[in-house]
Order: C-alpha cells, then structure tokens, then sequence
C-alpha cells in the first residue's frame, strides 16, 4: 500500500480492549489497533482533537481521501487521528483467524464506538488534552458511527460531522427500492443513456434465456462461458455495482479511493453507453470503466472481481469485504431491491427472508433487522445535539440519510452536485460552488461547538 510521502500522518498502534463489554470472555486481552495521527496543525494543548471514526476498510484510504480534515484543522489549530474500525486493515484482533466463527463474534458496532472513545481517552491523557475539545468526523458508515459517538458518548465527544452517513436506511427506515432507484439517475445526463442501460440488460436476459452462454462470453468478454442461472445472476450483481460506485464516486476530478475514476464518471459511462457499437459491447465497456480502468485485462473473471454478499450494493474485495458482510448480516441492514420498474436493473430481491437465508448459511448468525433503530434511536434523534448530516444530491446514498435540519443543532447541509461525501475531500479547482459553502458552514459550526465546549470543560466542578 503506497504511502503518501506528503501525508501528514504517523502510523501508530493502541493496545485495544479485545472485549468491552464481557469481562469473562476475553479477560483483559488487547489487540493492536492501528491509528494515524498528526499534530503538524496542533497548537498544543489547546487546540481541538479531530478524531475519524474509521470505517469498513484500510485507514489511509479514508486519511488520503479527506483532505477537509487536514485543511480544517490547519485553520482551527486542531490535532488529527483518523482512527482504524476493529477487524479492518490492520487491525485484526485475531490476525487470520479474526474471520473464523467464533472469534468474528466481537465485530460490532458497540464494540468499535467502545474502541473509540478508549482510545481518545487515552490519547487525551498522553498528550495533556483532557481540555480539548473533541469533534468526530466520518463519511458513508463512518459517519453513521460519528452520529453514535455523540450519541453515545457525549461526554468525550461535543460533535460530529457526518458526511453521507445513511443512518435511516441501513436501520430498516425507508423504501428497499430507494437506492437502485437512485443510482438511475443517469438519465438526468440523458433518458436514452438509461433507455441504453435497461436495453442491454434486456439483451443479457434474452440470451440467457435462450442459454447462449458462449454469445454472452464473446459480448461481453468474459473469461469463461456462464453456464448456469447462477452465474448469470452474479453477472448481474456485477454489473449493476459497476453502475452503483460510478454513482457514488460521480466526483468532477479522477479520484483514486475504491478503485480508480476519470473525472465524472457517469457522464463517462453514458458517453459509452451510447456509442454507435452494440449496446452488449457499451455495456461491457461501461463496466470497464470501473473494472478495468488500466486496460490490464484481456476478460472479465465474474468471481474475483465482485463478491455477492450481505450488502446488495456490494462489500468490496478481500479480508475487508468478509468484515462488512458479516456486520451486514447482524447490525446494518441493506435490505436493497432493484426491480426493473423504478429503476435500470435487472430485478434482483435482497429482502429480510433472502438475507436470514445467506447469513446463517453463510456466518451462522441470524440478522437483527431493527436493532439499530432500538440501539441509536433510528429516526427518534430530536433529543440529540451537534450533529451536521451532509448529504450530495448525486449520491444514491444521500436519501437513505437527514436530508431536512431537525433541530437548531441538528443541521442537515445539502450540497447539489455532490457525490459521496465530496464535502470530506480536499478542496479542488473542479469544486462546485455548492461544496465550498456546505464546507464553510461545516467549518462555522464546529468552531462554534469546539468554543460551546471550552466553556462546559473551564467551568469548575462542583
């Protein structure tokens, strides 16, 4: 993994509780919990702490690609810990075996806020800055743990920034159709680039209905001929991602984070969608863009570049994509359909009975589908405080999140012409203006917290 050589951050490791809340299971146990942390910005001791709550994957992914935190802390003096999430990355609490039954049993959301606020503890004790302010940032499930941080542990953390953080969706709130119905808004480039997309699929259907399996192979350059509805299926599934993460990272620069993007990617992909060529091959090229963006691969192997899993929107590659299945076959719920009405794809049904199905086959776990909306209040936040819920209108996520202010303090700051947590990156010559002014009120209000604090932590104790 390339490290940034103008990155700010030094690579440490905390010795972390393996088991917070049995004291019987794991005894005092500890694991090593991998964090970044820069006090290049810090006026010592004084200044804010701003801690990432890391989420589902390597914690330089998440520091290389938040930039706003870095320049944000330059301006408010504030030291920087981008901190890793338990059984991702490195921090493995049972190094290989950490995915085994039983010992993946300690990967829970409450175990991962517990390693949190153990940690910023720690870290305030170390550096003398049990004064300083503490605000938490976190985009996509990051930003939903940054929302329980301050949920749960108000009195370390005095706010939270959460950026795309799809709190109401993934606790069982809302419309299963939401999301693929959102990822189809490439039709504002163009209808017929939508039309294209619903046609091929409609093309694959047909010929797999018919079992041209070697037709299917040639268009679409697969390595090996499908030869089951199977294996049709997890073409689907693949395909259908390549559509979800362009939507996702619509960023107006390339970006390399989950893969590596051209600059608006789909208007790309609606430009090749719509090539004179046959729409098999547009589409074959369409997923390229996300697939096989070096041009390196002679075909496409259906099973090493996507994994079907728990998570319908897709769990990524390798030790990180077992972590996230697992967690969304307990706690986060994604329960996301496409139905080929609402929406371009072909209809594929990931409901409660399909996921209890996969999940105890596959974990051995049957999956609590309302327990987030018991544990972090669900859509119940109005006695909450200090949070921000940012959300861009080109992501397919944001309508699974706060996208109306509940309250004075519970602020939701829409930024059109953003994708997934744009508002979290670097600042950039291609930033829409939308993003500049939802940065520039994030900055107002957490300095207003971080002041709001100062006050509550000089006043004596009584």
């Amino acid at each position: 993994h390339g490290r940034d050589q103008t990155s700010p951050f030094t690579e440490k490791y905390f010795p972390q509780t393996l088991d917070h809340f049995n004291f019987n299971s794991q005894g005092n146990r500890t694991f090593n919990q991998r964090y970044l942390i820069t006090d290049r910005y810090w006026l010592k001791g004084h200044g804010p702490l701003f801690f990432y709550t890391g989420n589902e994957g390597d914690i330089w992914d998440f520091a290389l690609n938040s930039g706003f935190i870095t320049e944000l802390a330059a301006q408010q003096g504030a030291l920087v810990v981008f901190a890793e999430h338990r059984y991702y990355g490195k921090s493995l609490p049972f190094g290989l075996q950490s995915f085994n039954v039983p010992e993946v049993g300690l990967l829970t959301v409450e175990q991962a806020l517990a390693d949190y606020a153990l940690l910023i503890s720690a870290l305030r004790g170390q550096l003398a800055a049990t004064r300083c302010p503490v605000i938490v940032f976190g985009g996509s499930y990051g930003g939903m743990l940054s929302v329980y941080m301050r949920l749960r542990y108000p009195n370390m953390v005095a706010g939270a920034l959460a950026a795309s953080a799809p709190i109401l969706s993934t606790a069982g709130l809302g419309d299963p159709s939401q999301f693929f119905r959102d990822v189809t808004d490439y039709e504002r480039l163009a209808p017929r680039c939508k039309d294209a997309v619903r046609g091929a699929f409609h093309q694959l259907k047909e010929l797999a209905e018919n079992q041209d399996y070697r037709r299917i192979q040639e268009k679409l350059s697969l390595c090996k001929p499908p030869s089951s509805p199977e294996d049709i299926y997890q073409l689907n599934g693949l395909l259908r991602n390549a559509f979800t993460l362009m939507a996702m990272l619509d960023y107006p620069y390339s970006t390399h984070f989950m893969g590596n993007m051209p600059a608006n990617p789909v208007k790309v992909a609606c430009e090749t969608m719509l090539r004179a060529s046959g729409l098999l091959e547009n589409l074959r090229d369409t997923a390229g863009i996300v697939y096989n963006s070096t041009g390196a691969l002679g075909c496409f192997d259906l099973y090493s570049l996507y994994v079907q899993c728990a998570d319908p929107t897709g769990c990524g590659l390798g030790s990180n994509s077992l972590a996230w299945d697992y967690q969304a076959c307990t706690e986060i719920n994604l329960c996301y359909d496409s139905n080929n009405e609402t929406d371009m794809f072909p209809p594929m049904t990931f409901g409660e009975t399909e996921r209890n199905i996969y999940c105890s086959k596959r974990w051995a776990v049957l999956p609590r589908p309302r327990w987030l909306q018991t544990q972090f209040w669900g859509d119940a936040l109005s006695a909450a405080s200090n949070i921000i819920f940012s959300n861009g209108d080109l992501d397919p996520w944001a309508n699974g999140g706060v996208r109306k202010s509940l309250s004075s303090s519970l602020i939701a700051v829409n930024i059109p012409g953003g994708a997934h947590h744009l508002d979290l990156r670097g600042s950039n010559d291609a930033d829409p203006e939308s993003v500049i002014k939802a940065r520039k009120t994030e900055a107002d209000l957490i300095a207003q917290w971080v002041k709001m604090e100062r006050t509550r932590l000089r006043t004596p104790k009584q």
